[in-house]
């Protein structure tokens, strides 16, 4: 009855997403509806939380800055019990557009698995993909695994310097019988392949030894299972299902932090799995060492595997990028064009690509208009005026301080005062917007280390979207500091 009453509310939550959906494109224009709505998706709810999912982060923030109020009010008014709408990133995520031209099919190729209350909906396209990858594995396995993304094989890796040892080690662990490090720890900022060298272990290892049972999850998820497990009483089933498997692998570890009892229960999977000599295969943001809230013991086990950090991508990596994409698209990507891009957009690989995908789809869309610098710098020009932005942290301080009628020297101090407190959360979360600086080095400029960095920019994050006066004041800001 629990589980029929689950899967009831997934299909009226997707009900009132599609009317949502219709009521946006109605207020904002087919135009807009497809470039920054259509790609979402709903997500998980919870506690009168819902969650949409974007496909990259540079969307993500978009739709948060120009659409975020309107979509709350929407979701309130069909559906009382939603009272926070939250945006959030989904690794591995797919575009849904639809169209009949062969270019655009290519584009939004990936199919988008029907996952409980994971981010995507198309349920026609789940027994093509977990269904065929999982298809030995025991059904139960197979619930409890996300979905994958047929086109993150390690064929369509590409390898540079920055890269090839986590390529070498992913292949090793994927190739080899025999455990050869426990865990292998993948860590790397947003966009940089980790979730690609996850999922093409698993197909690898599907296609090779189809008997091998795996589960690969994101952290959220196995702390979602395991909290539903402690809800029904039926924790032993959890158990034998996450202690029973060959392969174990779990994305996104930064987000078990400060979930105690579910660390616990993952420490105690983890030991038995290690023990038993099954593989264990981590991903996070950062090193084991530097995981906030996360126990001092289970810090110790993960390091004492194999760490690999992946390197941001130089510019030999980006063009490589773009012209195996370009191929797979079957697109002819001019030099110069592939050039301005892998000089332009350097931080992440999934932006990187999605700025490929908007200059082919806008290619296409004019009748297969030859795609040239001109309109390349045209269609991208949103993209490409953040990343010209030359704001500096000396300038947001300034501006912030000025703003919040307080002195820059009380900015950089170490009052917790909130009159304080809040305008530097939101002088960090400018800076990690509004320039290229790392957040070590935003830190410095704060007298704090990286992770109050990271700390204040998710807090931010989280309360532009319940407090409309903070996040009129941060788009003041935001504006000021653009122009």
């Amino acid at each position: 009855m629990a589980e029929e009453a689950l899967v009831n509310e997934i299909r009226s939550i997707d009900a009132q997403w599609g009317q949502v959906c219709n009521q946006l494109k109605m207020e904002f224009g087919e135009t807009a509806f497809d470039s920054w709505l259509k790609p979402l998706s709903v997500g998980e709810f919870d506690n009168g939380v819902m969650n949409i999912c974007a496909p990259t982060a540079f969307m993500k923030n978009w739709v948060v800055t120009h659409y975020s109020d309107r979509i709350n009010k929407i979701w309130e008014q069909h559906n009382p019990n939603i009272k926070k709408v939250n945006f959030i990133i989904q690794t591995g995520f797919s575009d849904r557009r639809s169209t009949d031209t062969s270019l655009l099919k290519k584009i939004s190729s990936t199919p988008t698995p029907q996952n409980i209350y994971g981010c995507n909906i198309n349920s026609s396209s789940f027994g093509l993909v977990a269904g065929s990858i999982l298809a030995n594995d025991s059904n139960k396995n197979a619930n409890a695994s996300t979905p994958l993304n047929p086109n993150y094989t390690f064929e369509n890796f590409v390898i540079g310097k920055t890269n090839e040892f986590a390529y070498a080690a992913a292949r090793k662990v994927a190739e080899s019988k025999n455990v050869s490090f426990n865990p292998l720890f993948l860590y790397s900022s947003v966009g940089l392949g980790k979730t690609h060298l996850m999922h093409s272990i698993i197909w690898h290892i599907k296609k090779n030894d189809p008997t091998r049972n795996v589960i690969y999850l994101t952290a959220e998820q196995f702390v979602y299972k395991f909290v539903k497990a402690l809800r029904y009483k039926d924790t032993a089933a959890f158990k034998e299902q996450f202690r029973s498997v060959d392969v174990l692998m779990v994305d996104d570890f930064q987000f078990m932090g400060n979930k105690g009892t579910t660390q616990e229960e993952f420490f105690h999977t983890f030991s038995s799995l290690v023990e038993e000599g099954k593989q264990v295969i981590i991903s996070a943001d950062k090193s084991p060492t530097d995981l906030e809230g996360i126990e001092e013991r289970l810090k110790s086990r993960l390091v004492g595997g194999l760490v690999v950090d992946i390197m941001p991508t130089d510019f030999d990596l980006r063009m490589g990028i773009l012209k195996k994409k370009a191929e797979v698209l079957g697109i002819d990507l001019p030099q110069k064009v592939a050039e301005f891009l892998a000089q332009k957009i350097t931080s992440n690989v999934r932006e990187l690509e999605g700025s490929l995908k908007r200059v082919a789809a806008h290619s296409q869309l004019l009748s297969g208009k030859e795609i040239t610098l001109d309109m390349t710098q045209d269609v991208l020009k949103d993209m490409l005026r953040s990343i010209d932005r030359k704001t500096t942290i000396d300038e947001i301080q300034k501006k912030v301080a000025e703003h919040f009628n307080i002195s820059v020297k009380e900015l950089q101090s170490s009052r917790r005062a909130r009159t304080v407190a809040r305008p530097r959360q939101v002088a960090m979360y400018l800076a990690k917007q509004l320039t290229s600086r790392s957040l070590p080095e935003i830190g410095r400029k704060f007298d704090r280390d990286h992770t109050t960095v990271m700390h204040a920019v998710r807090k931010v994050e989280e309360l532009i979207i319940e407090d409309q006066s903070l996040a009129e004041n941060i788009e003041i800001l935001r504006r000021t500091l653009e122009n």
